[in-house]
């Protein structure tokens, strides 16, 4: 099994195989699940100086997906994401650091509704595989927490039973597929 050190290269994000999601509790009693369907990402990974590898991602807001229109369109709005003035998230790296033969962390500045903040997320490389046509395909897979008020979205609704209608922690997840661009087998 190639292993993280082994991954030297230019990569795109395959949204068409990808996930990029989140989960919160509602009404603390469930979780409501979500996931953004627009979006694009590139890395460049250097096993021999990770210091030198870098990656980034731009989702757009518009795409947010809960599987429920109203839903979705009151977090468009300034209550929460603030679409029509911040239609972009973005995230980019400022380090990427080998954890295990299989696992590395990416920090970097993830930026919502025009808040930036740092943020590490854990990643675990899944595998490595040639695709049928002859791309190098890698998928990792990550998650983190983050306060959704760190970054200015703090509606919220108390409940007559107590506590309050939307935790503050999000879990951002990531389902990546990414194809290699300097990909030998294809010459």
């Amino acid at each position: 099994m190639t292993n993280v050190k082994e991954l030297s290269g230019t990569y795109a994000i395959d949204p068409t195989h990808s996930r990029v999601g989140f989960v919160t509790r509602h009404a603390m009693v469930t979780k409501v699940r979500g996931a953004f369907n627009d979006f694009t990402g590139s890395a460049r990974f250097d096993s021999e100086n990770p210091a030198n590898s870098s990656g980034e991602v731009t989702i757009q807001v518009a795409s947010i997906d809960t599987r429920n229109a109203d839903r979705d369109k009151h977090l468009h709005n300034l209550d929460f994401l603030g679409l029509e003035e911040h239609p972009e998230i973005t995230f980019r790296t400022t380090a990427i650091a080998p954890t295990g033969p299989d696992t590395f962390d990416v920090t970097g500045d993830l930026a919502i509704r025009g808040i930036t903040r740092s943020i590490t997320i854990p990643f675990t490389f899944e595998g490595q595989a040639l695709d049928p046509f002859g791309d190098t395909r890698v998928g990792f897979e990550g998650s983190a927490t983050i306060n959704r008020k760190d970054f200015g979205i703090t509606w919220n609704a108390t409940l007559e039973t107590g506590g309050v209608l939307i935790s503050d922690k999000v879990v951002l997840e990531f389902e990546v597929s990414a194809i290699k661009q300097d990909n030998p087998a294809q010459n």
